[in-house]
């Protein structure tokens, strides 16, 4: 048995629907992995050829038809090396999730998932089938029984226990896995238990990427046979990660491997939402973006997140001041552009927000001003903010967070505006967190710090405060961590201490503003629970839960 074996991990972004991209890309990859790193095995991640997930494409035939096609392409170019590729491979009547070994020339042999989540993000088993007569994939290179399974057959352990059944001292794990922020350790513990419970070693390879609502961090890993986990790759990044694998001793050396300088909650959610930023817009054909910039801690995290998504050239802010907007606002606006270099327009919204209650003032009558009146000062920033990114091309991006979304603290048609929301995944206390964090890293504070310390203000009326209407945020968000992340019933939450008035009030918003959510833009998950495709309730729903 040769004793050495190189194997080239290919944690790279390959985006969804583009098929012949994918191909030409992972066809060079192949040859790039055999001549200038000396590769035995070349590692894709899962559903590399179609990109993940690639969601109803996988009901059009003409599509999977295509995948096939360059399936076999890849296959007749793949010599002196063996490559292992996912795809959506296509039988007849139904598909599956699956990964072909490929050398000289063909296809060797297919492995099809055997686990498919229907949980969170995902929804795998409205597109693909599971093989019942599907076991174990095995084979060899030089000599060296290596085993193959997919991302979710990691999470079970009859797949890892198959294939060590059958020989193979080392598994190939290609995976498409979102990230959010608890997910690192978790999986670590799970990698180190599979190699323990069966001694083989594991090669774990994430894609990396933003696709619509998640983000994959790539992060990959490999594990020894006796349960010992290496460091992981470099999170949020592209490259090549190059190992060599001892066959005797079941263990890995690093060849190439760029690891991570800092793994904290804060960096990693920072990298995942610039990365999001930067690949929704380059996918989409957007080179530049807009945002409503008030002042406040919201638009001021999204403008610095934008900035090192885009660059500050790319970035324009508008400020858009109405006749209860403060000083300090427009000043502390002015000040961020000003240290980061970007352009920075100001519109009044006086003259439409007159013009909105002129006309609507011969059926207002002399009804009391209320919300009314502060939603259209919202909507008419959203009119103007739209018609500057439909003049002169860009994306708006919105500047809600989950706290906001999650209580209908959000004018629809107005701040809700937009066609990306960086963070309406992270709470307000963990939007103060992420941008005290970012004032400490990279030399001058992003964001001048009495943003940070000033209290929150929508500014839709004299002298408003956030907490006029809501408790304070560090209540506000511990409440609705346990009712949306956790699923924590209101009687749970109740005895864990919190006051019943405020939480049978605060659940209440969640369960009415169901259909804000449902229109809001799409944005970057960080969290176990997000709203949008991981966190899908009916909007017309009588059970109180």
């Amino acid at each position: 048995m040769t004793q050495i074996l190189r194997i080239a991990m290919a944690q790279f972004d390959f985006p969804v629907g583009a098929v012949a991209q994918n191909s030409d890309n992972i066809r060079r990859m192949i040859a790039e992995a055999r001549d200038e790193y000396g590769a035995d095995v070349v590692l894709f991640p899962e559903l590399a050829v179609s990109g993940y997930p690639p969601e109803d494409l996988l009901l059009r035939p003409r599509f999977l038809a295509d995948c096939e096609t360059a399936l076999s392409e890849i296959a007749a170019t793949t010599h002196g090396i063996v490559a292992v590729v996912g795809w959506p491979q296509s039988a007849g009547s139904v598909v599956y999730n699956a990964a072909s070994v490929l050398r000289d020339g063909v296809v060797e042999t297919t492995y099809r998932k055997r686990e498919l989540p229907n949980y969170a993000v995902f929804d795998e088993r409205r597109y693909f089938d599971v093989d019942p007569d599907g076991g174990a994939c095995t084979f060899e290179v030089k000599g060296v029984p290596l085993g193959l399974v997919i991302c979710e057959d990691l999470w079970f352990p009859e797949p890892l226990a198959d294939t060590a059944s059958a020989g193979a001292v080392m598994t190939l794990v290609p995976n498409a896995s979102p990230f959010d922020r608890e997910k690192h350790a978790q999986r670590d513990a799970l990698i180190a238990e599979r190699t323990r419970e069966t001694g083989m070693a594991l090669a774990y390879l994430n894609v990396v990427g933003g696709q619509d609502a998640v983000v994959f961090d790539g992060a990959s890993v490999v594990a020894d046979g006796d349960g010992v986990v290496h460091p992981a790759a470099a999170a949020f990044t592209d490259q090549w990660l190059v190992v060599d694998f001892d066959a005797a001793a079941r263990k890995f050396s690093p060849v190439v491997w760029m690891d991570d300088g800092d793994e904290s909650r804060d960096a990693l959610a920072w990298r995942a939402i610039v990365r999001g930023i930067r690949d929704y817009c380059g996918k989409n054909g957007f080179s530049k973006v807009w945002l409503g910039l008030s002042g406040g801690i919201d638009s001021a995290l999204v403008l610095a997140l934008a900035v090192d998504a885009l660059g500050a050239e790319n970035v324009t802010a508008v400020r858009l001041p109405s006749r209860y907007t403060a000083g300090l606002s427009n000043d502390l606006a002015a000040e961020q552009c000003a240290a980061l270099g970007v352009k920075l327009e100001a519109i009044s919204i006086e003259a439409p927000f007159k013009g909105f209650l002129e006309a609507l003032g011969p059926v207002f009558g002399d009804t009391p001003a209320d919300t009314t009146e502060e939603n259209l000062q919202s909507r008419s920033r959203g009119v103007i903010l739209m018609a500057l990114s439909n003049k002169f091309g860009g994306l708006l991006l919105t500047t809600g967070n989950k706290s906001e979304y999650a209580v209908g603290y959000a004018t629809i048609y107005g701040d809700m505006c937009g066609g990306y929301a960086p963070i309406k995944d992270l709470y307000k206390t963990e939007v103060f967190a992420l941008a005290r964090w970012r004032n400490t890293v990279g030399g001058a504070p992003v964001i001048p710090p009495a943003v940070i310390e000033r209290p929150p203000s929508a500014e839709l009326r004299e002298n408003q405060k956030d907490q006029d209407s809501l408790p304070p945020y560090d209540v506000l968000d511990a409440i609705l961590f346990r009712y949306v992340d956790l699923e924590q019933s209101r009687d749970e939450i109740v005895a864990a201490g919190f006051d019943a008035a405020t939480v049978d009030r605060m659940l209440r918003l969640v369960r009415i503003n169901e259909w804000k959510r449902h229109q809001a833009a799409p944005g970057p998950k960080v969290s176990r629970r997000a709203f949008g495709r991981e966190r899908r309730y009916p909007i017309t729903n009588k059970y109180a839960l």
